[in-house]
């Protein structure tokens, strides 16, 4: 990579004053509301986030608010934003700093990074917005202007080259104003500097930008070939306790240190090889809550598909009804038997989302496609 760097800061601060988007959180320098906007923002579109976000400050106005809520309460708010693990981090980071740092976020880059689910991204951006420190962002909008910018020919997925364009990143923040310059760098890649279709042309860094004059644009950032993603069919049950579609039915708290982590589902488990899914479904109950439980109906009633980052899956729900046993939490954090009126209380990830809504419609068990 080149050591020549351009001098862009002057062309983004003026572009930056010139309008850019309002958003909820930019009206404010207060720490905790500039962190929790950068948390929901990771991996979200902002158009998703702002509703996400004054709901979240309507509820949780200060970290003092934060610390004092029950993880179920805020999952219950977080719910349908997915990475969860962000909503985790959040409530135990909040509790540390009000018990341990007097209800006051570190002042300073290197002390926000000693909080939970805070890095070094999310570190920046408060550090550079709130206390005009001047550290750098990189996210990925940043890592697309910049190594379009640079027309960098190396594979941002390396550690060497993620390790350079921190460097670089951190050499072209300024002194003045370094909060204004890194959100207009991270809105310049929202807006402008897209991933398929650039707006060269409307970009303030055109003339600076060297994969714009190379013609080498679409091919930056360079990555390598994305692995064919892996599909696995899971079977999940809504189980009676005494008779199917009347009266109370189990639903499971997931391990709070695992994928979804504290949120609820109706449990199950993935399809082994040579196995129905009726007998997944059996064979998973017994495995996480040691149960015993028959499955009447061979057809699901509904039918959700979902894709994770690294995985897709095909979930398919079954009626089933409670013979035997008495409940253990083998594979579960929790568990509870609720009546359907019952449900709006707990927080589920998408897919459950998606058999709620099902049971709310009143669904005979019958295929559904939802996607």
């Amino acid at each position: 990579m080149s050591k020549q760097l351009p001098s862009i800061a002057p062309h983004l601060i003026s572009w930056w004053d010139q309008g850019h988007a309002d958003l909820p959180w930019r009206s404010s320098r207060n720490p905790y509301r500039i962190w929790i906007s950068e948390i929901m923002a990771q991996q979200t579109q902002l158009a998703t986030v702002i509703p996400y976000y004054e709901r979240w400050m309507e509820k949780f106005p200060t970290v003092e608010a934060l610390a004092k809520a029950e993880l179920d309460e805020v999952l219950k708010l977080w719910e349908g934003l997915g990475y969860y693990s962000r909503a985790r981090n959040l409530h135990t980071a909040a509790q540390y700093v009000v018990t341990e740092l007097d209800g006051r976020l570190p002042d300073n880059a290197a002390g926000l990074q000693k909080l939970k689910g805070i890095g070094r991204y999310t570190a920046g951006a408060i550090a550079s917005i709130c206390y005009e420190e001047s550290v750098p962002v990189l996210d990925g909008n940043v890592i697309r202007v910049l190594t379009r910018l640079l027309d960098i020919t190396q594979d941002v997925t390396q550690t060497a080259t993620k390790k350079e364009l921190w460097q670089i990143a951190a050499e072209l923040v300024p002194t003045k104003r370094p909060g204004d310059y890194n959100q207009a760098l991270m809105e310049l890649g929202q807006t402008h500097c897209t991933p398929k279709k650039p707006s060269c042309h409307l970009c303030p860094l055109e003339t600076l930008c060297r994969a714009r004059t190379a013609g080498t644009q679409l091919e930056r950032p360079v990555k390598p070939p994305r692995k064919k993603t892996p599909h696995y069919d899971v079977a999940a049950g809504v189980i009676w306790e005494t008779e199917i579609g009347t009266g109370r039915f189990l639903i499971a708290q997931r391990p709070l240190d695992g994928l979804l982590g504290g949120l609820w589902e109706f449990p199950g488990g993935k399809q082994e090889p040579n196995e129905t899914l009726s007998q997944t479904l059996i064979r998973e109950i017994k495995e996480e809550l040691d149960i015993e439980i028959t499955v009447p109906h061979t057809t699901p009633f509904t039918i959700v598909k979902h894709a994770y980052t690294h995985f897709r899956i095909t979930l398919h729900t079954f009626h089933a009804l409670y013979q035997d046993g008495t409940v253990q939490h083998l594979g579960v954090s929790n568990h509870a038997w609720v009546t359907l009126d019952q449900l709006d209380s707990y927080a589920f990830a998408r897919t459950d989302q998606k058999i709620v809504e099902a049971l709310k419609r009143g669904n005979p068990p019958q295929l559904n496609f939802q996607f």
